[in-house]
């Protein structure tokens, strides 16, 4: 039985060996750059000394988490990883879904072309240009909005960077524009891969545009919508470093608004040096990021095995 079986695997490496040497560069990205650093997920229980090394430092067990969590800002920064992540979320879904069905209907393939280069050019932008351009929107002394667009509402020029009450939309709005793109893609190939026939069937029965989108363009790409979604609530204790800590310019006076985990253990890490802090807070929102990703998948399970993601 075992010769059987290792005979049956020699001749299957044989057989797809070309295949097997064009993944191999993937294999060993992923080995080197993802699971040989999870060595140093020992460091949130040490007290690192660099002197005495990794192994060497002293254990202290869960007094990096301790310290984390019993932080007076600990609620904030909780609370506003969460909630940003599932405004994000929310709304990245509905645009993504939207923009993907209208770019659908475009018949025209440059203009096709021309929007989906549009829509995913903001993907590719650095976060630090993303900061930029938005100081350039809203500097007190030579932003656009205070100097163009407040001027004609009649409007008192702001002082944004000042002002957290304004952040939380202000970060919505360049999340979206930022992100959406890339779902919108996604989606798109998505809505593209959907039989022509279906529609023409629909059509045959007199059903509108809007009618073959919900009962036709819609339930057909829920599984991709579905994935999607699962891991994006995977990373939903995770945090556009770049967004919150970039655009709004590392300004003290939003942190009420802008602080999140990964801006709070950043600062901590300058401020400090703790390295078995920050790396109990990337142990902790990987974990976190893990049992929700389970329990998403499956309560998905439980509603329509077919479209859980395992």
């Amino acid at each position: 039985m075992t010769s059987w079986f290792k005979q049956g695997v020699f001749q299957q490496i044989r057989k797809y060996k070309m295949l097997f040497f064009m993944i191999l560069p993937g294999v060993i990205y992923l080995l080197i750059n993802n699971y040989l650093p999870m060595f140093g997920v020992v460091i949130a229980f040490k007290e690192m000394n660099f002197a005495k090394g990794i192994l060497g430092s002293d254990w202290v067990g869960f007094k990096n988490f301790e310290y984390l969590f019993k932080t007076d800002d600990a609620y904030i920064i909780t609370r506003n990883t969460i909630l940003y992540n599932i405004v994000f979320i929310t709304l990245n879904l509905v645009i993504a879904v939207t923009l993907a069905i209208l770019l659908n209907e475009l018949k025209n393939r440059v203009f096709s072309r021309v929007y989906q280069s549009v829509v995913l050019l903001p993907y590719l932008i650095s976060s630090v240009i993303v900061g930029y351009l938005v100081f350039s929107l809203l500097s007190m002394e030579s932003g656009f909005m205070n100097k163009s667009i407040l001027p004609l509402l009649g409007i008192e020029e702001i002082m944004w960077y000042n002002e957290p009450k304004y952040w939380p939309f202000i970060l919505t709005l360049v999340k979206i524009w930022n992100s959406v793109g890339y779902l919108c893609i996604i989606y798109f190939a998505a809505v593209v891969g959907i039989d022509p026939e279906y529609y023409e069937a629909a059509t045959i029965d007199g059903a509108n545009k809007m009618q073959q989108i919900i009962n036709i363009t819609i339930p057909t790409i829920t599984p991709i919508i579905i994935i999607m979604t699962l891991l994006q609530i995977g990373r939903i204790f995770y945090a556009d470093f770049g967004l919150f800590y970039q655009v709004p310019l590392d300004s003290g006076a939003l942190q009420p608004t802008t602080n999140v985990l990964d801006t709070y253990v950043y600062r901590a890490l300058l401020k400090n040096g703790d390295f078995g802090m920050s790396s109990a807070a990337g142990l902790y929102q990987s974990a976190v990021g893990f049992v929700l990703i389970i329990l998403s998948n499956y309560v998905v399970k439980k509603i329509n095995p077919d479209n859980a993601l395992f």
